[in-house]
C-alpha cells in the first residue's frame, strides 16, 4: 500500500490488534553524544532517544552537562529549591543531566525544561543496554507532556558515573548532541510509514496523537474502555480497506479525509464506534462501499484473514528497522522516529531524511529551519557586483558549491574562487574576466576557453588589459611615407604628401597611380569578358553547325538514295534479264 507526492513515498500502515504473541525484535534508536572537554572524557557516546519532546534531527545542539545538587531525579520542580539553568547571554545552554527512577522520563524532562534546561540527559540506574524513554501510557496529570520542547537522552550507567565524577571534581564538561546520522539520507526521496489503529481512548497517547492527525492531515486512534479486541481489529481492518479502494482508484488522500471524519463524527465515548457511522462516513467520501465490504469480508469467519495477516507481517521489522511495538509509530527511511508527534517536529525529522541539497522548499523555510547563507554568505564564494554566491542553504546547514546560472556551470571549491566555463560563460558577469568602454568602443578579454586580451591590448586578460601602442612599437605603419597614430585598442595610418595607404602591403601609393592602375585593371576585365564571350560565341557555332549537317545527312539519306546504292540496284536487275 502507498502513493508517491512531492519526492516522498509515503507508506501508510494501519495496525491491526495481534491476536497471541510473538516473540518481537525492538530496535532502540539513538544518536551521539560527543565530549569535548575535559580530556579524560574525550570521545563519542551512544544515548537512546526519548520518545517525548523534540529530538533535533538532521542537526546538532553544544552545550555543556550540569549535575543539580538536589532533585537529583527531577521528579519535583526545581523552583521549589531555588535552582535555575536558564542560560546567561553569550553562554552555552545547559543540558541536565538527572538520574533515573522515581517518576516518569517525561515528568523529568518537563521539569528540566521548566527551569531552563536546553536538553535532558537521564542516567539509567542499571547496567544495561540502552533502551527508549516512552510516554506514561494513561493516568495522573500529563498534561505537560505536548509542551515539551527539548530534547531528551538515556545514557548508560557507567557514562553518567564517569560525568558525575568529573562534574563533582569541578570540571567543565563540554558536550555535542548530534543527530544528524540519527536517520538515513541517502537521496533525494524520504521514505515513510505511519503506523496506529483506530481505538480513541487511551489517555494522553491519544490525545497528541489525534492533535497531530488533525494537523498533519492523517489519522490515529488508540485502545479504549467499553468495546472489544474485535471492534477494534475490524475498524483496523475497515481502514485498511479503504486505503486499499481509494488508491485503486487514485484517490489516496480519501483515507486521510476518512480518518479524520471518523474520529470527529464516530468516537468511542458517544457509542458511535460502529459500523453504521463507518457506512455514513464511507458513503459521504462517495467511495466505494460495496468494494470495501468485499475487502472486508466476513469478521465473524473462523478463518484467517489475508489483509490482517499482510499487516501483520508488515509489522515485523526487517534490516536496520525493529519490530513496531509502540504506537502510533512513525518510520522514516527504515529508522523508527522518537519523540512529540508534532507537525512541525515530525516535519524537520522527514526533511532530515533527504540527501543534503535535494530537500524540497518547505524544508527551507524560516520556521524549519536557520538560513546560514545570510550570515557572512556562509563563508563561500561570492561574486556581489554580479549577486552570484556558492552558498546554498540546506537543512543540515550550508554547502558551499558552485553555482549554475542560466545554463552556464560555475568551476571552482566553492569557497574561494568560482569561475563560468563553457560556451554561453561570457553572459554571466563577463566570465570574470576583463571588459571596459571608452568612446563608445567595448573590449572584452571573455572567450569560451577562458580570459584573454583581445587585439591591441595585452594583461593578464582577468583583471587588467593595456593598450598596445603599435606606433611606438613600431609594430605597424612602417614604411617611409607612413604616419602612424595610437588609438585606444588600436592604431590609425596615414601617408603624407597625398599618397594613398594600402594596409595590405603597409605602404604608400599615389592616388593618381592608385586612379590609373584602378582603371587599368578595369580594362583588363572588360576586354578578357569580351574575349571569353567571342570564343564562347564562336565554339557555339562550329558545335551547332557540325550537328545541324549530321542531321540533314541522316534525313537525305532516309529519302533520297546516293549514288553507290543506284549502281547496286542496276546491276541486279540486268542480271534477272
Amino acid at each position: 500500500m502507498g502513493s508517491r507526492s512531492a519526492g516522498a513515498a509515503l507508506r501508510l500502515w494501519l495496525l491491526a490488534l495481534l491476536l497471541g504473541c510473538c516473540q518481537g525484535r525492538f530496535v532502540v534508536e539513538k544518536n551521539s553524544l560527543k565530549v569535548t572537554a575535559p580530556d579524560g572524557l574525550k570521545g563519542t557516546y551512544e544515548c537512546a532517544i526519548g520518545n517525548f519532546g523534540v529530538p533535533q534531527y538532521g542537526g546538532t545542539m553544544v552545550g555543556f552537562v550540569a549535575y543539580p545538587k538536589a532533585n537529583r531525579k527531577a521528579c519535583k520542580s526545581f523552583d521549589d529549591f531555588d535552582i535555575s539553568y536558564k542560560a546567561k547571554p553569550g553562554a552555552f545552554p545547559t543540558f541536565l543531566l538527572v538520574d533515573r527512577g522515581d517518576c516518569y522520563f517525561a515528568k523529568k524532562a518537563w521539569n528540566a525544561q521548566k527551569a531552563g534546561a536546553a536538553a535532558i540527559l537521564v542516567a539509567d540506574d542499571k547496567d544495561e543496554p540502552l533502551i527508549t524513554m516512552d510516554n506514561p501510557e494513561e493516568g495522573g496529570n500529563t498534561d505537560y507532556l505536548e509542551n515539551i520542547t527539548i530534547p531528551s537522552a538515556l545514557i548508560t550507567k557507567s557514562f553518567g558515573d564517569r560525568l558525575k565524577k568529573a562534574i563533582d571534581s569541578g570540571d567543565m564538561v563540554n558536550v555535542n548532541l548530534d543527530w544528524r546520522e540519527a536517520l538515513p539520507h541517502p537521496d533525494e526521496r524520504v521514505e515513510y510509514e505511519f503506523w496506529t489503529n483506530s481505538n480513541d481512548e487511551c489517555g494522553p497517547k491519544c490525545d497528541s496523537q489525534i492533535d497531530f492527525v488533525k494537523s498533519f492531515k492523517g489519522a490515529a486512534q488508540d485502545f479504549s474502555k467499553g468495546y472489544d479486541g474485535k471492534d477494534v481489529v475490524v475498524q483496523n481492518l475497515r481502514q485498511v480497506c479503504v486505503f486499499k479502494v481509494a488508491k485503486e482508484h487514485k484517490k489516496p488522500w480519501l483515507w486521510w479525509d476518512y480518518v479524520t471524519d471518523f474520529a470527529i463524527r464516530c468516537p468511542m465515548k458517544e457509542k458511535k464506534y460502529t459500523k453504521e457511522c463507518a457506512d455514513g462516513v464511507i458513503k459521504s467520501l462517495g467511495l466505494d462501499h460495496k468494494a470495501i465490504d468485499k475487502c472486508i469480508g466476513d469478521p465473524d469467519a473462523d478463518e484467517e484473514n489475508h489483509v490482517l495477516k499482510a499487516e501483520q507481517d508488515a509489522q515485523i521489522g526487517k534490516g536496520s528497522r525493529g519490530d513496531v511495538t509502540i504506537l502510533p509509530t512513525l518510520v522514516i527511511n527504515n529508522r523508527q522516529y522518537r519523540g512529540k508527534l508534532d507537525k512541525g517536529a515530525v516535519l524537520k525529522a522527514l526533511c532530515a531524511g533527504f540527501r543534503e541539497t535535494t530537500e524540497p522548499a518547505v524544508c527551507l523555510s524560516d520556521d524549519i529551519q536557520t538560513n546560514e547563507c545570510l550570515e557572512n554568505n556562509g563563508g563561500c564564494w561570492q561574486d556581489k557586483a554580479a549577486n552570484i554566491t556558492a552558498c546554498k542553504d540546506t537543512f543540515r546547514g550550508r554547502v558551499c558549491e558552485c553555482p549554475v546560472v542560466k545554463g552556464v556551470k560555475f568551476v571552482g571549491d566553492g569557497y574561494t574562487h568560482c569561475e563560468a566555463s563553457g560556451s554561453g560563460r561570457c553572459e554571466i558577469n563577463n566570465g570574470g574576466c576583463w571588459k571596459d568602454t571608452k568612446n563608445g568602443r567595448t573590449y572584452s578579454a571573455c572567450t569560451d576557453d577562458g580570459c584573454r586580451c583581445p587585439d591591441g591590448f595585452k594583461g593578464d586578460g582577468k583583471h587588467k588589459c593595456e593598450d598596445v601602442d603599435e606606433c611606438k612599437e613600431r609594430t605597424v605603419c612602417q614604411c617611409e611615407e607612413c604616419r602612424c597614430k595610437n588609438t585606444w585598442g588600436s592604431y590609425e595610418c596615414g601617408c603624407s604628401g597625398g599618397l594613398l595607404y594600402m594596409k595590405e602591403h603597409d605602404t604608400c601609393i599615389s592616388k593618381n597611380g592608385a586612379s590609373e592602375a584602378g582603371w587599368g585593371f578595369l580594362w583588363v576585365v572588360v576586354f578578357g569578358l569580351v574575349a571569353a564571350g567571342i570564343a564562347g560565341y564562336a565554339v557555339y557555332k562550329y558545335r551547332i553547325r557540325r550537328y545541324m549537317d549530321s542531321e540533314i545527312r541522316a534525313i537525305m539519306a532516309q529519302y533520297m538514295p546516293l549514288d553507290s546504292q543506284g549502281d547496286v540496284q542496276s546491276h541486279a536487275h540486268h542480271i534477272e534479264m
